[in-house]
């Protein structure tokens, strides 16, 4: 499998998967700005919607957007648990979790990433909007549970970790959400969710 990814963007939640699956695969980094693989590409013709992830599974056949990708690798070995089995009341939460995190959460941070400063008033408004999103997840922590379906490490955790991790990136402070700023911290420990930072640039080996 051929991963195309930018680093830190929520393709990253793909290679945290991959690795979880010990699935061999290899990466190709993509300036989305430009529309070009590291290679010099154009990246158009690979995924035309010209943002990440995109899985190439084998020549010629390419999967985009993060819920259906998570999903089929998930399935490629179900005995992982990285999601629970298809018809299930638990596999329609994971869904829940893994649409939320895309459609709205992840949404949330478009203002930080426009690619242009904010105009008056215009962060205040973002802020307000990330707040909301971020006071979902924690209410859906609320019970105490220590990963969104209870115990068991899936693919919607993969996705929600990398968008949370942007708060980093954008000067978000996570103070006023406690549960979630640690389960942030909770799943940055996770040995292969370290090596997948690294092998990103986001994270030093020393400090892993």
């Amino acid at each position: 499998m051929l991963l195309y990814f930018k680093p830190g963007a929520c393709s990253l939640s793909i290679r945290i998967v991959l690795m979880e699956l010990d699935l061999p695969f290899e990466s190709v980094e993509v300036d989305t700005l430009a529309g070009l693989t590291i290679n010099g590409a154009d990246y158009g013709t690979i995924n035309p919607k010209g943002y990440v992830p995109a899985l190439q599974i084998e020549p010629g056949i390419v999967l985009t957007e993060n819920p259906a990708v998570l999903q089929y690798l998930a399935d490629l070995r179900p005995q992982s648990g990285l999601a629970p089995t298809a018809g299930t009341l638990d596999r329609v939460r994971l869904q829940e979790w893994l649409n939320f995190t895309s459609s709205e959460l992840h949404k949330a941070f478009a203002p930080w990433f426009s690619g242009r400063a904010f105009e008056e008033g215009e962060q205040s408004r973002a802020e307000i909007n990330l707040s909301r999103r971020i006071n979902d997840v924690e209410r859906g922590l609320s019970d105490g549970r220590p990963l969104v379906l209870g115990q068991t490490f899936t693919v919607a955790d993969a996705y929600l970790f990398v968008v949370l991790n942007w708060t980093g990136f954008i000067g978000f402070d996570l103070g006023r959400w406690p549960k979630v700023a640690a389960y942030v911290a909770r799943i940055a420990q996770r040995p292969v969710v370290r090596a997948a930072l690294i092998a990103e640039g986001l994270l030093q080996e020393e400090a892993a």
